[in-house]
């Protein structure tokens, strides 16, 4: 039988899942990597250190499942938007580690918030190109980053270095050919394709130009990947980069001339790895005169792909723009579809935030280690205590007059200010346990509140969103899951694989690279998802009236909250524009 590898590398850690070609996991490895923050909002890593930690997971399952590697017939990548450098000349990491750069942590993280300047300069363009993030170019994304090594860098350095996503890097590692990827650039570099709104190189040369990086614009943007069909290739999710090259071949324990496809960023894995899941589509509500094979299907279902942030990924035919939501990317998954991605910086970070803050902690750890349990499911079921002895009908009634505002690491969308902060009504002095409770509950409420605003952002502005397909840690969270359900008004689909449902997405791509034929033309990636994804098991709202009216009003006094913030934001700016440091 043939089997498909699949490289998941998140923030934290590398993942490898093999598929065999009915789409089922047959092993999945996994090892942490390496992560540097120098300095506050700095964070760097090493293509070098990640590399290794793929090479293991590969060849630790293969060991693990007696895995012949000549059934291996094609691997697919997914990383974290993150910028990745290395030298035109040696092709060796370059660092990013400022003053001096002399060491192998090439890679500026996604999470790394040094470029605030730049990114303030670059949206005080009001480019067009900015319409395609919705509107402000994230300090996230590569571009400001890119901008922020020019600025600190030796220029000498600084004009030997070229520029990728992470995701692009790999392929480029495990191949040796410099295709890049639409979901990356398109994504996170400020590429726009050709035909769209004008586009005729993809890269915007004015726009480099005017935020002070016409270095790059040299040679037909070499140092960024070219031009399609000039002196680049730029490659849909899954399509054929190339084939293992005999270096990386080895190193992995593969074959070389083993398929390589074309990478994605990781959350929109997650959205492969999710939204073709099998249901009765009538029994759970979600029926409609559109086949479940069909790619219609996908334009309905929100991906939310839930680990330290959440990103939210919606397909539509035509593009849809929303403010405050990145997008619309053309290209990115499917060729000549659109896709929207709005997002919450932290997720799973505010929770664990929440938790290690507040003075019960401890005896939380204490007492779920005593119990076998997780903190989560151990709060879980304190939070079901709680709600008997106070004799509610649901865990929302115990918190409802706390009111959290959990925007402690700025907001994504649809607000996009990356200064927005927390804000909680409802304080006392309580230190137990029920306190850490309420905290903990007050943040998952928080979670789908804020999941319901990105939601509606989106259906006003055209999109026809009607259900929610989670992935990542959190969907094992019952409370969190029905919360979602609940304060959305939708159902919210869970998928077989929880914990490697990115991975699984992943794999597909290499399945899909797998299938090309001598023109390098490839099986369609609906086709490859209709074929290899799994039943998932479906949340509905609660049906209980009363709760419903209490998260109506939640959600209520949470957009309050949220604009009431801005509001005062910006009386005090204009209280003390006059002050200088």
């Amino acid at each position: 039988m043939d089997h498909f590898v699949g490289i998941d590398v998140g923030t934290g850690s590398a993942r490898a899942c093999i598929i065999d070609q009915t789409g089922d996991i047959k092993g999945l490895a996994s090892k942490d990597i390496s992560l540097w923050n120098p300095k506050l909002g700095y964070y760097e890593q090493s293509t070098n250190d990640i590399w290794s930690a793929i090479c293991y997971c590969v060849k630790q399952v293969l060991k693990e499942q007696s895995i012949d590697p000549k059934t291996i017939k094609g691997v697919g990548l997914d990383a974290t938007c993150s910028l990745a450098v290395f030298s035109q000349d040696t092709d060796e990491p370059v660092s990013v580690t400022g003053p001096n750069f002399d060491n192998d942590h090439n890679i500026i993280l996604w999470l790394d918030h040094r470029p605030e300047e730049e990114t303030e300069k670059i949206n005080a363009t009001n480019h067009n190109l900015l319409r395609y993030v919705g509107g402000k170019m994230s300090i996230e994304m590569e571009i400001p980053k890119a901008l922020w090594l020019k600025n600190n860098m030796p220029p000498e350095l600084f004009d030997r270095c070229k520029f990728y996503d992470l995701t692009d890097a790999l392929t480029y590692i495990a191949t040796g050919n410099e295709k890049r990827s639409f979901c990356s650039t398109v994504c996170k570099q400020g590429y726009v394709p050709v035909g769209v709104d004008g586009s005729v190189k993809g890269w915007q040369e004015d726009f480099l130009k005017e935020i002070g990086l016409e270095d790059l614009t040299k040679d037909n943007f070499k140092r960024l990947g070219g031009v399609n069909g000039v002196n680049g290739e730029y490659l849909t999710a899954g399509e054929l980069v190339g084939t293992l090259s005999k270096k990386a071949a080895g190193e992995l324990g593969l074959i070389e001339g083993t398929a390589v496809g074309s990478g994605v960023i990781d959350a929109y894995a997650g959205w492969i790895g999710t939204v073709g899941a099998k249901l009765d589509l009538d029994a759970e509500g979600l029926g409609s005169s559109v086949s479940e094979h069909d790619i219609k299907q996908a334009f309905t279902r929100l991906a939310a792909v839930a680990g330290t942030s959440t990103c939210h990924l919606a397909m539509s035919p035509k593009p849809v723009f929303v403010n405050g939501v990145w997008g619309p990317y053309r290209d990115v998954l499917i060729d000549q579809y659109w896709v929207a991605e709005g997002g919450q910086s932290a997720t799973g970070e505010l929770l664990k935030h929440v938790l290690e803050t507040h003075p019960a902690y401890d005896e939380a750890e204490k007492l779920a280690k005593k119990d076998n349990l997780n903190i989560y499911d151990f709060l879980n079921k304190h939070l079901e205590k709680m709600a008997e002895e106070a004799k509610a009908p649901s865990i929302s009634l115990v918190g409802r007059h706390f009111f959290f505002y959990g925007d402690f690491f700025g907001n994504r969308s649809p607000i996009a200010d990356p200064t927005m902060a927390g804000a909680i009504i409802g304080l006392s002095q309580d230190k137990s346990l029920n306190g850490l409770g309420l905290y903990y509950y007050g943040a998952m409420e928080f979670i789908a509140l804020q999941t319901h605003q990105i939601i509606q952002t989106m259906n006003k502005s055209g999109h026809d969103i009607k259900s929610i397909f989670m992935s990542g840690s959190q969907c094992q969270n019952d409370i969190l899951m029905r919360l979602v359900a609940t304060v959305c008004g939708k159902p919210v689909v869970i998928p077989e694989y929880i914990n490697a449902a990115v991975a699984h997405g992943a794999a597909m791509l290499g399945a899909k690279a797998a299938t090309a034929d001598k023109d390098g033309k490839t099986e369609g990636l609906w086709s490859i998802m209709d074929r290899m994804s799994k039943p998932g098991k479906v949340v509905q709202p609660a049906n209980d009236e009363v709760e419903r009216k209490l998260l109506d009003v939640k959600y209520k006094v949470f957009l309050e909250q949220c604009e009431r913030q801005q509001v005062y934001r910006r009386e005090v700016n204009e209280a003390v524009k006059g002050w200088k440091k």
